[in-house]
């Protein structure tokens, strides 16, 4: 028997190899994350990856920043407002990576602490995946619209396409972003703010020579995202823009 054993043994560790390699592949789906920032702080954040990611090729990521009511730190509640659902329903077969942070202090503005952090939590995960950083998409609805506003002038050349929903920014600074593809969304019973803030960004856009396609729902309130991260349209459009 003894002159068997090493056949035995070769046979055994070939049954066990597909099993490790499994073990070695990246996890994929919505992950839950936590984020050290140099001071020390942790935060929790939410990143989907994709089911067919594995690693050998570049793919677009999404920064998603939620709006107002989903702020705190249980690290998830962002994740079930606005893009969170719709890339549930569509796990499976969507293509791009998604970040998803948490706002602390109730604000995205690009110079507050939770601005920074998610650009932050941006960085560390381009480094730890094969991201595509010709292809880096900003958007968020409500506080997360104007922080989409506020990162897309601080950070012009980054994103690839911005998609600001139901939030207002600087007109004096449409400059900055006019060639950055965006495409707004907004509903005409919103907040008047609100929507004043939404119809003056598209204009000065227009004014400085951009191109923004917008989209105004009627009959529609604050909630306007659902009706904008539910249009097919908008990935098509989205996923087909490249920063040059």
């Amino acid at each position: 028997m003894t002159p068997r054993l090493p056949a035995l043994l070769g046979a055994a560790l070939l049954c066990l190899a597909p099993a490790a390699l499994r073990a070695d592949e990246p996890k994929t789906g919505l992950l839950d994350r936590t984020f050290a920032g140099d001071d020390g702080k942790e935060a929790k954040y939410v990143l989907f990856v994709p089911h067919d990611y594995k690693g050998d090729k570049p793919y677009p990521l999404i920064l998603f920043l939620h709006g107002a009511g989903e702020t705190g730190d249980d690290g998830k509640r962002q994740t079930y407002v606005g893009l969170g659902p719709v890339l549930r329903m569509q796990a499976k077969t969507f293509p791009a990576f998604v970040i998803f942070p948490q706002s602390q202090d109730r604000t995205w503005d690009a110079e507050s602490k939770d601005g920074q952090r998610a650009m932050a939590i941006l960085a560390a995960v381009q480094k730890e995946y094969k991201i595509d950083d010709k292809r880096l998409y900003l958007t968020g609805l409500s506080m997360g619209g104007f922080g989409t506003w506020s990162n897309a002038v601080k950070y012009p050349d980054k994103w690839a396409a911005i998609v600001p929903v139901c939030g207002g920014g600087d007109p004096g600074k449409a400059e900055a972003i006019k060639n950055i593809p965006c495409w707004g969304f907004v509903g005409d019973k919103d907040n008047a703010m609100l929507l004043d803030g939404m119809r003056k960004m598209i204009e000065a856009l227009k004014a400085a020579g951009g191109k923004p396609k917008f989209d105004e729902y009627q009959g529609i309130g604050h909630n306007s995202w659902e009706m904008a991260y539910n249009t097919p349209e908008l990935y098509e459009w989205l996923f087909a823009q490249q920063r040059k």
